[in-house]
């Protein structure tokens, strides 16, 4: 589908089929750009300036152009921008925007020139598993995994004031949206061909502010409700086996099958529920507040340095009620508690208490829980996955207490 050669998106079509954002006429509802000008066509002059106006631009430019070449040996320091390939520079001269600027060598102009540089390289972002509500009543965890590129360096500029929180938000609305008119065995079984789907309808929302989606890849989650009756067909829900949380049912089960070759005497059906049963219900042998006393005595300041962020827990036990905990290993030593920290965590973590002990058991890992939506996260991911360090720290310690 994104294979055809490169050719600019107009900024409007002349026909786009009605949805949820664009009218039967083919307009955005709500959207207004008639401020901007039609720089898919080259376009830069503005209608709305007077003669006067036009007049007094092009004598305050011409004086500027003669006072930088006079006092060139010393302007050319900051005026002449060096501009990579992959970069573009959008030019706001006197307000008005100019036609983008690069590669190579460019000349601005000082006191009348405001500038941006755009990058117009792919980059990626990840929409974090969310509850999407299914056409049959079912409820499960979908993230996606999005590539995008910016076509037109000017629109993204001045069409949108944060382009990278803008897209986030309309890919995670687009993405519930388009999967609630889905059937759970659909988004299970058809999940390329919704990927593709989703990626034209995020393309139809962002045209306008300059940008393209490349590739969208869904990630499946967990089966958090099961459909209402009705369906006779059996809906593939994923067992929670280590590793493989991340995968699709069909892709999963595969997989499972496989390994359970391996393995001769067991029947598969008894495998898979004494692996499902030992990471969900398995009795607790410790507590909650014993594995924070053993995090206490192996905090230390090399692992502070290591990790350098602050966590903090919110714990589901179950009985229904929440508790907090936080670790902070980015100061001193290190400190954990029970209770809320005194500042703002670098990652706040959300799960219940048989998957924090599991977690630090090294039962199951961080990235794992992460994609089948066990461990809820928020801030980067990438320093969530810090987490590891202490998890390795404390089997490590475990080790030497056993010997």
């Amino acid at each position: 589908m994104f294979n055809r050669p490169y050719e600019p998106l107009p900024q409007r079509d002349s026909v786009i089929a009605p949805g949820l954002f664009v009218d039967s006429d083919g307009r955005h509802r709500g959207l207004s750009f008639d401020y901007i000008p039609n720089v898919s066509k080259n376009h830069y002059t503005d209608s709305s300036q007077g003669w006067l106006s036009w007049i007094c631009n092009l004598v305050v430019i011409f004086l500027v152009y003669v006072l930088t070449f006079i006092t060139f040996p010393i302007t050319g320091w900051f005026v002449l921008k060096t501009v990579p390939n992959y970069q573009r520079i959008v030019v706001f001269r006197l307000g008005r925007v100019c036609p983008p600027k690069g590669p190579g060598v460019v000349l601005f102009l000082p006191l009348i020139d405001q500038w941006q540089r755009v990058d117009l390289r792919t980059r990626a972002f990840n929409i974090p598993p969310c509850q999407v509500t299914s056409q049959d009543g079912g409820v499960m965890l979908v993230g996606a995994d999005i590539q995008f590129r910016i076509w037109n360096p000017v629109m993204s500029v001045v069409s949108v004031q944060d382009l990278n929180a803008s897209t986030r938000m309309t890919a995670q609305n687009a993405l519930t949206h388009s999967l609630s008119k889905k059937t759970i065995r659909e988004i299970q079984t058809e999940r390329v061909k919704l990927g593709d789907y989703l990626g034209m309808d995020i393309n139809e929302l962002t045209r306008p502010w300059g940008l393209e989606v490349d590739r969208v890849e869904l990630t499946i989650g967990s089966l958090l409700k099961a459909p209402d009756g009705g369906s006779s067909a059996p809906h593939i829900v994923p067992p929670s086996v280590p590793g493989l949380e991340g995968l699709a049912g069909p892709i999963q089960q595969l997989a499972m099958h496989f390994l359970n070759q391996g393995q001769s005497s067991p029947p598969p059906q008894a495998e898979d529920s004494i692996t499902y049963t030992d990471e969900l219900t398995s009795s607790v042998d410790q507590s909650v507040d014993e594995l924070l006393q053993r995090v206490k005595l192996v905090l230390c300041e090399a692992l502070v340095h290591q990790v350098g962020a602050c966590f903090q827990f919110n714990i589901s036990k179950q009985d229904g009620q929440q508790q907090s905990y936080y670790v902070d290993l980015s100061q001193g030593s290190g400190a954990a508690g029970s209770g809320s920290f005194y500042r703002e965590p670098d990652v706040t973590l959300s799960l219940s208490d048989s998957d924090l002990l599991a977690l630090f058991r090294g039962e199951l890992q961080p990235l794992a829980a992460y994609n089948s939506g066990r461990l809820q996260v928020q801030g980067e991911v990438r320093i969530a996955m810090k987490l590891q360090e202490l998890i390795n720290l404390l089997k490590q310690h475990s080790e030497m207490t056993c010997i």
